[in-house]
């Protein structure tokens, strides 16, 4: 008789249930080690697991299952969350009973989910770089606009002499003149030089710059409050730094990644600038390499978020957002979207037919990442770069001959 597993994995400990078509056969508790993951897998073995279900698509644990051969189906937490209600009506919730509702959903609705196939090195490497880059700016965000807020308190030339305050120059700016008292000796003659030791690039003459930190208000922070300011720019500015560094070198290690991945040639094209491949490895990165996990265009709009839902009632009908969705694949999207629209004639109708209907810029932006995911989707289906001069209605748009 066939058997079916759910894991409720944790950070512990994870919970194991197994069930067959009569009852349960298991139910067991294994600690977050390399012995307890070894027992786990021997204990399906032995009780001859076909499918498991287990709440997450990735991570160690799913590796592991992957590699011993079992059959893993990944369940999303609403589905879990919808389904408690079938074998429970108190609301009850406990690891092992969601470890039971994981089996019974593997035994009863295996058809209905997503048999999970693992993607290529190439991809996993290549995913871990662009999250990592990704958290690391909103890292660097975060700190950039606790920064702003620091010289606008005390200092607010400080924060307007660069265009952007996280910077190299106006962070190499501020280590070296952190409070106004530091600045006092400033002229055009030191400026220029300190400019010049920095190889700053900008097209804004040393009296330019010198005009834009003098213009601005003056604080009125006294002495102590001044000093632990001071204090604390310094603190942020040494936390940004190497932030500003490791996004630059990771960067470039993405660049390299994505032309070499072989989906690679498949997205970059969509890009005009040959140095926008952040996006494009994005997008390679989140879709992945199994071409059934997206068997229509439709279902990778959904899973990114392009996709509105449909409530229906009566006579009643609504399309509302779509928040159950993979974020980082929707902010991807929506970057290739907003940047094609500037300069690509399709992208730039497509997005301006939506605005005239009434609709804002965000969901004028999933119109348009909806189109572009039905041509994105053809192409990544046949593995054929994407070609201006096969897409028919970018065609349509332009002149004969031209």
């Amino acid at each position: 008789m066939e058997t079916f597993a759910g894991i409720d994995w944790a950070s512990e400990e994870h919970a194991l249930c197994v069930v067959d078509e009569r009852c349960s056969l298991a139910g067991e508790m294994f600690a977050n080690d390399e012995a307890g993951i070894r027992e786990l897998i021997a204990r399906m073995r032995r009780l001859r697991v076909l499918r498991v279900a287990i709440e997450r698509p990735d991570g160690l644990l799913v590796d592991r299952l992957l590699e011993a051969g079992f059959t893993v189906l990944p369940v999303h937490p609403n589905k879990l969350k919808a389904t408690r209600s079938r074998y429970e009506s108190a609301g009850g919730k406990s690891d092992g009973f969601d470890a039971f509702v994981l089996a019974e959903l593997a035994r009863t609705d295996a058809h209905r989910l997503r048999v999970l196939r693992p993607d290529s090195d190439e991809t996993r490497a290549l995913r871990a770089l662009t999250r990592t880059r990704e958290d690391l700016v909103a890292a660097r965000v975060r700190l950039a606009n606790e920064l702003r807020a620091q010289l606008e308190a005390f200092w607010p030339g400080a924060a307007a002499i660069f265009a952007d305050v996280d910077s190299p120059i106006a962070l190499a700016f501020l280590e070296r003149y952190p409070a106004p008292a530091d600045a006092r000796g400033l002229g055009e003659k030191r400026l220029a030089g300190f400019l010049a030791r920095h190889h700053y690039c900008g097209r804004r003459s040393p009296a330019a710059l010198l005009d834009r930190l003098r213009s601005a208000p003056e604080g009125r922070a006294e002495a102590l409050e001044s000093e632990a300011r001071r204090a604390a720019v310094l603190g942020l500015v040494a936390a940004l730094r190497p932030l500003v560094v490791q996004i630059r070198e990771l960067t470039s290690q993405i660049a390299g990644a994505v032309r070499a991945h072989p989906d690679g040639a498949v997205f970059l094209p969509l890009f005009k600038d040959p140095k926008s491949v952040i996006t494009a490895a994005r997008l390679v990165a989140e879709i992945g390499d199994d071409r059934c996990r997206y068997p229509s265009a439709e279902a990778l709009a959904a899973d990114a978020g392009m996709a509105p839902v449909a409530r229906e009632s009566g006579k009643r009908k609504v399309a509302g957002f779509r928040w159950a969705c993979d974020k980082r694949l929707r902010d991807a999207v929506s970057c290739l979207a907003d940047s094609t629209r500037k300069h690509h004639p399709w992208a730039r109708g497509v997005y301006r037919a939506a605005t005239e209907r009434g609709l804002d810029h965000p969901h004028a932006i999933r119109v348009l990442g909806r189109a572009w995911l039905r041509v994105l989707w053809r192409c990544w289906q046949d593995g054929i770069p994407y070609d201006p001069s096969k897409h028919g209605n970018l065609r349509r748009l332009q002149p004969e001959g031209g």
